[in-house]
């Protein structure tokens, strides 16, 4: 058995659709909450302090636990979403602050960019002095241009605008698209250094199909998606597309289109993981693999049994990494979370 030491070139070679030299554990975002409740310290009042000096000891203690669960990239990014004026749509259920041409006009689009690195600065600055050796961050800006439209116009309204306004709803997808890469742009200028592979989440669908038709996501949101990973890519940095729902009927656009490196977000209840991994293993890396309703609903002994299997099926499958399937939000108990970890861990021979 070998004792872990972090080499963040693991997830890059999965991303890339390398088989890695180890598999990495890959989640896409472990709730605060979550992260206090395994290491029994409130962190919350970390951020909530909102320091320059808090927010290094919330990184320290993130990342130690990152390290301790044998992690080879911390996953954090900074949401577009939380700086746009305005917004709360997506998560808060608040109308929308744009409802038609007028209120579009009247929209302080032009201060987002600097709203948003005027917010996150120091949290990316206060992560990379807070990296362990060996380490590098997964992430970067958060938000596609998806959930960046819904967040300040509201789902349901968006569909009406789809019908009543096309060139509004046409606009919309185009100024975030502007907006989004300006700041992808600016972020690698300055942080590309500590990031091993980028990633946003867009959550393009639910349990039987895209949330908008495949013919309005291929005109309006796959060439927004082409600009940014451009970018991204420009930098010589994969890029991981978190998207959750059965976007079966858009997939092969974001691979062949988009260009994306590797794709995250998987339940049982649309598709087994080794469904992904047979469909594309042979074109993109897959990240997941353990849905997470086993986590939150199994025993441990189920949880690892039907870990393994997961990782018997799919581990040859090119460039693969593992964990939750979704996310670790703070109701995923903490047993569960540690079976899976412990199974991941043991599957790739380390002595934990």
């Amino acid at each position: 058995m070998k004792s872990f030491t972090p080499d963040y070139h693991n997830i890059i070679q999965a991303a890339r659709n390398i088989r890695p030299n180890r598999l990495p554990l890959y989640d896409h975002n472990i709730d605060e909450p979550f992260v206090s409740k395994v290491l029994g310290r409130d962190l919350a009042k970390f951020l909530a302090a909102g320091t320059a000096d808090s927010i290094g000891q919330y990184f320290k203690a993130y990342c130690g636990f990152c390290y301790e669960m044998g992690y080879d990239a911390i996953s954090f990014e900074f949401c577009i979403g939380s700086v746009m004026p305005g917004s709360g749509s997506l998560g808060g259920h608040k109308p929308g602050e744009i409802q038609n041409r007028k209120d579009f006009d009247n929209y302080p689009w032009e201060s987002i960019e600097d709203l948003y690195f005027k917010k996150s600065s120091v949290y990316f600055e206060m992560l990379r002095g807070n990296l362990p050796e060996g380490m590098k961050a997964v992430g970067g800006v958060g938000n596609g241009i998806f959930e960046c439209v819904q967040d300040v116009v509201g789902y349901e309204n968006l569909c009406l605008i789809a019908y009543d306004d096309p060139e509004l709803y046409r606009l919309l997808f185009e100024t975030v698209g502007k907006i989004n890469s300006r700041i992808w742009k600016r972020f690698l200028d300055q942080f590309a250094d500590m990031y091993a592979v980028c990633r946003f989440g867009d959550d393009l669908g639910f349990k039987s199909s895209t949330l908008l038709s495949a013919a309005d996501i291929r005109t309006h949101i796959i060439p927004q998606y082409k600009n940014i990973v451009d970018i991204i890519h420009s930098y010589d940095k994969p890029f991981v597309l978190h998207s959750c729902g059965c976007i079966f009927d858009v997939m092969d656009d974001i691979i062949e289109i988009v260009g994306i490196d590797a794709k995250h977000s998987n339940e049982d209840a649309i598709a087994r993981f080794d469904v992904w991994t047979e469909k594309y293993g042979g074109r993109i890396g897959n990240f997941g693999g353990i849905d997470m309703d086993v986590l939150c609903r199994n025993t441990e002994e189920e949880i690892q049994s039907y870990t393994f299997n997961v990782l018997e099926k799919t581990s040859q499958c090119g460039g693969v990494a593992y964990g939750s399937g979704n996310s670790i939000p703070y109701y995923v108990p903490v047993k569960g979370y540690m079976a899976m970890n412990k199974a991941i861990r043991e599957f790739r021979g380390e002595k934990i």
